[in-house]
């Protein structure tokens, strides 16, 4: 890390609003603990198949030698390894469909809880596949630990959303992005030739997501269940006080506890949504499609491309082998320093600018990839152009999409619609990570660099939408938001900064009712 970097950081640390205010130790713990035990799985196992690849590969061919009496051809082991990659996709597209249930009949902290047992069987599939000879148990590892991610991916932000107040919701909203990335870069560590990259080891390498989710399952239970959930969703008024002064550190919550009823009365009329309510309800409208806009956009951005093939890139750029596990792991060291820069940021400078810019950077790097493949040959040093532009992918995507459309969707809507957007926002995000991861190879072949121009239009479309349609939430209640979107008519005709806010406290009720600004002037 650059020094210049370290400065930045550190002002910005220092100049953000006093964190301490209301970011206690069971909050920062609960924090770290589900990004630790979930989320950085997500990441570990987008990139765990990167380095082994080879490895895996050989593994399936000498398997269907040995049954078959004869070897795999390049096209039909391709579409094997393809397979392999992308079916921890399909399975994250199943665990996304069952999002609503979990947390429905276990809760939060319930569902996070569960769900870590199904790593604990993905880990016993693929660490004994060798063993057995069986590749379909590798594929069938992949597809739980998908089904986990797919459960998780949803419901740590969901679970950290309704737990953190609103002054903290950005920071504590963005950590789970922060250990995606320590999961990419501990994959990229783990997978060097020194450690676990060697052949012998690659089942030991998949397998070892069953250490973060062991230590999930055994400290979650200390911590209590998301306080929303327990008011207004169970009526559990004595369980969601002790909630609250165990999150807050402070008996005093009573404030908080009279905000919270004064949401579930204007949901007492109002059920918890379905999918298809969700997906009819035009006042919603507008939420809806900018929560399918942003997580179709940060797959179809090609960032599981980038992950997924991280060193398929870097051999066509002409990086020399021997290099490209450190030049690999390098990248990921950048992933974690862009987290920490957003994580850091985002409650300053709010979350339109870090995802306009993240998805703006995306698309220039792939377009800079495109054009230093098509001149690497005449000009040797564009490879180095291509490593960078990979780099500026990585980053730009760590430092906003990663993380803030997850947050996004827990601020668009309310407690009665929010599981039903998790849902349709996970769908979309996993069916798009199967279909990039999928297709990537094939597309590579087909169509060489230009493949990079398709992810470049996607980047810069989705910025042009999040700066048309979504406005700033930073700092606002989920009512506050609510309301932005209740007072707009048309999308183009009111611009969202322009729209006055109630005036709302706390978790997210009505303080008053006088609008400020030229808000109030509205219908």
């Amino acid at each position: 890390m650059t020094p210049w970097l370290l400065t930045l950081l550190a002002r910005t640390v220092l100049t953000l609003p006093p964190l301490s205010q209301h970011l206690t130790f069971p909050l920062l713990s609960v924090t770290l603990l589900v990004s630790f035990g979930s989320s950085m799985l997500y990441g570990y196992n987008l990139a765990v198949v990167n380095s082994p690849a080879e490895h895996i590969k050989a593994f399936y061919n000498a398997t269907w030698s040995q049954r078959y009496g004869h070897g795999l051809g390049p096209a039909p082991l391709t579409l094997l390894y393809a397979l392999t990659v992308s079916i921890f996709a399909l399975g994250g597209l199943g665990g996304s469909l069952l999002v609503g249930l979990l947390v429905e009949r276990y809760g939060r902290n319930g569902a996070l809880s569960r769900s870590a047992l199904l790593v604990l069987l993905a880990g016993g599939f693929m660490g004994f596949s060798r063993e057995l000879g069986s590749p379909e148990m590798v594929i069938i590892g992949r597809s739980i630990t998908g089904i986990h991610s797919g459960i998780c991916l949803s419901v740590v932000p969901l679970y950290l959303g309704e737990i953190a107040p609103k002054n903290l919701r950005g920071f504590l909203g963005l950590m789970p992005s922060i250990f995606i990335c320590l999961g990419v870069f501990s994959a990229q560590v783990l997978g060097l030739p020194e450690l676990l990259g060697k052949d012998r080891f690659w089942p030991l390498f998949l397998s070892m997501v069953v250490v973060p989710a062991s230590l999930q399952l055994l400290l979650l239970h200390c911590f209590p269940e998301s306080p929303r959930y327990l008011l207004i969703e169970r009526n559990d008024i004595c369980g969601a006080t002790k909630a609250l002064q165990q999150f807050l550190g402070s008996p005093e919550v009573q404030d908080v506890i009279e905000e919270m009823q004064e949401e579930q009365r204007s949901l007492s009329c109002v059920e918890m949504a379905s999918v298809w309510q969700l997906l009819r309800e035009r006042s919603l409208r507008w939420q809806t499609l900018s929560v399918a806009v942003l997580n179709a956009g940060m797959q179809l951005s090609g960032i599981d491309a980038i992950w997924f093939y991280t060193n398929t890139i870097f051999e066509n750029a002409g990086i020399p082998a021997s290099q490209i596990p450190y030049t690999t792991m390098g990248t990921g060291a950048i992933e974690v320093v862009a987290g920490l820069i957003g994580c850091f940021t985002i409650e300053r400078v709010g979350r339109r600018p870090l995802i306009i810019t993240g998805f703006c950077a995306m698309g220039v790097c792939s377009a800079g990839i495109t054009i230093s493949l098509l001149l690497q040959a005449a000009l040797p040093w564009m490879r180095y152009v291509s490593v960078a532009c990979v780099v500026g992918i990585i980053a730009g995507f760590c430092m906003g999409p990663a993380g803030v459309p997850f947050l996004m969707t827990a601020e668009l809507f309310t407690q009665s619609h929010r599981p039903a957007a998790y849902i349709v926002g996970g769908s979309l995000n996993w069916l798009c990570n199967f279909t990039v991861g999928f297709i990537f190879p094939f597309l590579q072949m087909s169509a060489g660099a230009f493949c990079y121009l398709v992810f470049c239009g996607v980047c810069l479309l989705v910025a042009l939408y999040v700066y048309l349609v979504i406005p700033e939430t930073k700092n606002k209640t989920f009512m506050e938001i609510s309301h932005i979107f209740a007072t707009r008519r048309s999308v183009l005709s009111v611009p969202a900064q322009l729209i006055g806010m109630m005036k709302l406290d706390g978790y997210g009720t009505l303080e008053s009712s006088s609008l400020e600004g030229s808000g109030s002037s509205l219908p």
